[in-house]
């Protein structure tokens, strides 16, 4: 088979796993918990912390008071991390599934009566036990069966209107037509388990599952293959989104951690050590960082991955990764359900268990005899549990090898995840466009649904890397002879994932998020920065437009920065001109004209953007304030169909003509729409017919080529 034909069935794969609602469901939910996760890590962390000055510490009257604290908030997170999940798999299911007419509690309540009777947590009168990280599979089955077979028997009732009083309050309508289902699923789930109970002799369908996995490793001795299966198992679990650590924990018991107590025993009689397979020896060469020696995957992402949010995860994951706790790296990356982590999550752990078990055969490093916590961090815990420092260089080893492995997927997780973002940016940049106009009024990143939340992202994007992205173009300004005569300063923001992002979004971001002032700020001081340049570009002494919202130049702080520039730059031999962007009517209200009045005598021209003969329009002739319209876009498109918009524009120019004032047309793309607004009145253009926005060019490049355009 071809290398491409591969590929493109590797891509498919992705795309379909992506598509799966129950992928999704499951990667959303897990995603969610991650503050859960966090917190109970941390709690976690404060608790085993492997230093014994500390650990003495926690045995004071202080020290025991802390440790109830930290030990209270462990049980309120990982102790029930299991009913977190139960929550969060149903309620991001409903939302996938987009059932309006389905009442979303009623599908949390009878996913908990699913859980709460499977996974037996009546048994110890509802303690943690049964509700921690163990049942996290059992969590997963029960919310999205519990939700699936719920939305079907609530939609069969709302048709069938079998439950329904028409007289009755909204509320209990939907308290009736829940009832019933959530009744069914507990009635059936209890059934379930019920037959569970009697047929193999368990306590409960969890029970059930944890005594199939002990099964699996009743076979042979203590050798390779074993500690080779049970290492391949866990990660296989942690993959499908189950606590493999914790479901295979009577395994680990039974086969595993007594090989600790067997060397001790015999260094104490004066003999050797011989059993490589200890709890220990898991922990600290092959569970590095948690699940996956996912301690190979933080170091490549902090490494080689360009991703910003992988980049932001890793810094985050850090701390609780250094102990040993990986969740919110396994949850949040996600590497649950992710085809292109699956080779290196399974592959990672099993090479370094092989390297590890074939160092100890070899005698390279001695037998572990020493007891350590599993949330010490590597070198450390090499070196303490085998007692040498060979055990510390062997983790180094295995960690320099996992790096090796997981790097060109985590390099190709980079490509999968711009590659979704450019989509979902695609989708989002067609419905703000297509939705303009009404969005006008609304504030796109409060938005509750995709949208919405693809804008807050982007907006958190533009906010912080503005200064680093934003790249100024300019588009020529000629007369009707074809002379040039100014340029019109374009911000245009150069995302490193989207490329060129729409400028109006940009502004209107900026304008929701509270920064839109200090964005103009630097447009402004990034034109005036580039004077010489633009000189160099396009010829001395030439207009240089730039643009400014109405929200903005009438503000006193914008008025104060500009004298501030006024002070430190010769700004009146800069020949510049504001124009106002801003399709809101401003309020001539004395303040406004008074800082309108300041800029006139400060030298700089004022421009009027987007002009008609609507009554906002007219309202910027009064007081001689504006020295330059430009015409509203659509004018210029249209007035080649429409015989009203010629008469619109000459009347227009007529205006300006009138009151001594300048008049630009934009979009002019060919010579007809020129001649046609010669002969309406208006002779300075700006469009594609002369040349669209383009970069600069450096000194040394603008005696042979041109500007660049974009």
């Amino acid at each position: 088979m071809k290398t491409g034909s591969v590929n493109n069935t590797f891509a498919r794969l992705i795309e379909r796993v992506e598509r799966s609602l129950i992928v999704q469901a499951i990667r959303n939910s897990l995603v969610s918990i991650v503050p859960v996760l966090t917190i109970g890590a941390l709690a976690l962390i404060l608790q085993t912390f492997p230093v014994a000055a500390y650990q003495s510490f926690l045995l004071t009257p202080v020290g025991g008071f802390l440790l109830k604290i930290f030990s209270l908030v462990y049980s309120a997170t990982f102790g029930v991390l299991s009913v977190y999940m139960t929550y969060a798999v149903t309620r991001a299911y409903m939302k996938l599934r987009s059932e309006n007419n389905i009442v979303v509690v009623g599908a949390v309540l009878a996913s908990f009566l699913a859980f709460f009777i499977l996974s037996g947590s009546y048994l110890d009168g509802f303690g943690t036990a049964h509700m921690g990280p163990k049942s996290m599979f059992l969590a997963m089955i029960s919310g999205l069966a519990a939700t699936h077979f719920y939305i079907k028997l609530n939609t069969y009732f709302l048709n069938k209107r079998l439950l329904l009083s028409s007289g009755a309050d909204s509320n209990i309508n939907e308290m009736i037509s829940s009832m019933f289902p959530i009744l069914i699923i507990a009635l059936g789930t209890a059934l379930i388990n019920t037959v569970i109970i009697y047929v193999f002799g368990v306590d409960s369908f969890r029970s059930l599952l944890a005594q199939f996995f002990d099964s699996l490793f009743s076979f042979g001795a203590n050798g390779f293959i074993k500690g080779f299966f049970f290492v391949l198992l866990s990660s296989l679990l942690w993959f499908f989104g189950i606590h493999g650590s914790d479901t295979l924990e009577g395994v680990m018991q039974t086969y595993f951690t007594p090989g600790l107590e067997a060397n001790q025993a015999a260094v104490a009689a004066g003999q050797q050590a011989t059993v490589i397979l200890t709890k220990q020896f898991f922990d600290c060469f092959v569970l590095m960082g948690g699940c996956g020696a996912a301690i190979c995957l933080l170091i490549s992402i902090l490494l080689f991955s360009r991703n910003r949010a992988q980049r932001s995860l890793g810094y985050a994951a850090t701390f609780p990764m250094i102990f040993n706790i990986n969740e919110l790296m396994v949850f949040g990356l996600p590497i649950v359900f992710n085809p292109i982590m699956f080779v290196p999550f399974i592959a990672v752990p099993l090479i370094c268990y092989t390297i590890a078990y074939a160092a100890f055969t070899l005698g390279l490093v001695p037998i572990i005899t020493n007891n350590i916590e599993w949330t010490t961090p590597i070198i450390i815990g090499g070196y303490y549990a085998t007692g040498s420092a060979a055990g510390a260089v062997l983790q180094l080893i295995n960690v320099a090898v996992g790096v090796a492995v997981y790097t060109p997927f985590v390099r190709l997780l980079n490509r999968q995840s711009n590659t979704e973002a450019k989509n979902q940016y695609y989708s989002f940049i067609d419905y703000y466009i297509r939705n303009e106009q009404e969005l006008e009024g609304e504030k796109v990143i409060k938005l509750n649904n995709v949208h919405g939340e693809f804008a807050r992202g982007l907006c958190a994007d533009i906010k912080k890397d503005y200064k680093k992205y934003i790249r100024m173009a300019y588009q020529p300004q000629y007369s009707y002879e074809d002379k040039l005569i100014g340029v019109e300063s374009l911000m245009r923001y150069e995302h490193p994932v989207f490329g060129v992002l729409y400028p109006p979004l940009v502004i209107k971001l900026a304008e929701e998020a509270g920064f839109l002032e200090e964005l103009e700020e630097f447009i402004y001081l990034k034109v005036i920065n580039e004077v010489d340049l633009i000189n160099l570009n396009f010829g001395s002494g030439i207009k240089i437009s730039i643009n400014v919202t109405g929200t903005t130049v009438v503000n006193p702080d914008y008025l104060e920065f500009i004298k501030k520039l006024y002070s430190e730059y010769d700004l009146e031999s800069m020949n510049l001109s504001m124009e106002i962007t801003e399709k809101a009517a401003i309020a001539f209200d004395a303040k406004t004209l008074d800082i309108l009045k300041q800029f006139k005598a400060m030298g700089f021209k004022l421009a009027i953007d987007d002009f008609s003969m609507g009554q906002t329009s007219i309202k910027y002739l009064q007081d001689e304030l504006f020295d330059i319209i430009k015409l509203d876009g659509t004018l210029v498109k249209g007035m080649m169909i429409h015989e009203n918009g010629k008469e619109i524009i000459r009347s227009i120019c007529k205006l300006a003509s009138n009151i001594d004032m300048d008049i630009i047309a934009e979009y002019v793309e060919n010579k007809e729409e020129k001649e046609m607004l010669h002969e309406l009145g208006c002779d300075i253009y700006q469009g594609y017919m002369y040349s669209p926005a383009v970069f600069l060019k450096k000194p040394k490049d603008t005696s042979t080529t041109p500007p660049m355009s974009i």
